[in-house]
């Protein structure tokens, strides 16, 4: 993958990819139960992006989160915590006049009906965010610019910011986009589905689930799906428990300026992708089986995963590998982060064989450094 920077900056100061969103502190509930009934809660983190980029630092990359929090306490202990995993947050800016927003979820899984969730969030400093008050400089500095839709559900502004960040631009670096469609976000009527994909369809790598995009689009299919987005180079339709199917391939017209940069996040280390302009190399690859213990941020790790192989150059199949297997790391845990497994063990598992891969199922405890694969969990 290249980027803008990637060509002139000295490798050893370049940012590999810089996430912008917002970040709220979250509380996790004491016990199960519906939110009335739980007697207390725990303080952690949770946003999309910034989700993204501490999984990337903790893999080892230089990534950078940039968003607004207000100035208080919430905002010092995100900043604060969000920086302990190694993500620079220098360009995180304070605003003095709103809070930093706060939620409150059940322990249950998001896709359940018992799933609670209390947003405490309109009026939040991330909702102030917009062309006229965010460091474009900051945000151009890296090889891989990551948004997704959350952010341009939050107000008027950020949607004209994500419009902004993802036109066609000399020196744009390369924009992965999680599509993470929210409906509860958005204020009334159909335009959620309008623009969410409007915005996808003029990034570069773009992430899916093939629930959300028949939620929002009433697309069903993975062949659909990319038939609806023609113009990203690599589209990832996420398929649950099916796995991953990735569309590659040089697109006319994408989003960005920066084609070199496109079609190394197409092709890049790949063993099939390339062919003439428009051709797909498809490659899907199954699930992991997973011992869950909460669902929540699986989705985030899954995108730093792949985006982490990605920028290693890797061949697509190890991308959605990775990408399954920081998943699975966060799944064995309760909360939104988790530290990845190492990168050698990583890699070991992402080249097992295709029978091995689908021997395997991880528990909590898997990410152990000293556990090799044949140690890991089978039934």
């Amino acid at each position: 993958m290249s980027g803008p920077a990637a060509g002139t900056a000295d490798a050893a100061t370049t940012t590999d990819v810089v996430c912008l969103g917002e970040s709220m502190v979250t509380f996790l509930p004491s016990q199960p139960g519906r939110l009335a009934d739980v007697p207390s809660f725990g303080r952690g983190i949770g946003g999309a992006e910034s989700n993204v980029a501490c999984a990337l630092a903790a893999a080892g990359h230089r990534a950078a989160w940039v968003g607004r929090v207000g100035a208080d306490g919430f905002g010092d202990h995100l900043v604060e915590t969000i920086a302990s995993y190694g993500v620079d947050t220098s360009a995180v800016r304070r605003d003095p006049a709103r809070p930093t927003g706060i939620y409150f979820r059940t322990a249950t899984d998001r896709g359940t009906d018992t799933h609670e969730v209390a947003y405490y969030r309109a009026g939040s400093a991330a909702s102030a965010m917009s062309p006229s008050n965010v460091p474009y400089e900051e945000l151009f500095a890296g090889r891989v610019l990551h948004l997704s839709g959350i952010t341009a559900a939050l107000s008027a502004d950020c949607l004209a910011l994500l419009r902004d960040l993802t036109a066609p631009r000399p020196g744009r670096p390369l924009v992965s986009f999680d599509v993470n469609h929210r409906p509860h976000l958005w204020r009334g009527g159909d335009a959620d589905a309008s623009v969410l994909l409007e915005l996808a369809r003029r990034a570069d790598l773009v992430f899916v689930g093939e629930d959300e995009a028949e939620e929002a689009w009433g697309i069903v299919g993975a062949e659909a799906i990319r038939a609806a987005l023609p113009e990203p180079a690599v589209v990832v339709v996420k398929r649950g428990s099916a796995g991953a199917t990735v569309f590659s391939g040089l697109r006319p017209g994408a989003g960005s300026s920066n084609a070199g940069g496109a079609e190394n996040a197409a092709g890049a280390g790949s063993s099939g992708a390339g062919g003439a302009e428009g051709a797909d190399t498809v490659t899907a690859v199954p699930a992991l089986r997973v011992d869950v213990v909460a669902a929540v941020g699986a989705g985030d790790a899954f995108a730093a995963g792949f985006l982490s192989a990605t920028l290693r150059g890797l061949p697509v199949r190890e991308r959605v590998r990775h990408g399954h297997l920081m998943a699975a790391a966060v799944l064995t845990v309760p909360g939104d982060l988790t530290d990845p497994p190492a990168r050698d063990h990583a890699d070991r598992l992402a080249a097992l064989d295709d029978e091995a891969w689908g021997r395997l199922r991880l528990g909590p405890g898997w990410t152990a450094a000293d556990r090799a694969p044949e140690e890991v969990r089978t039934p």
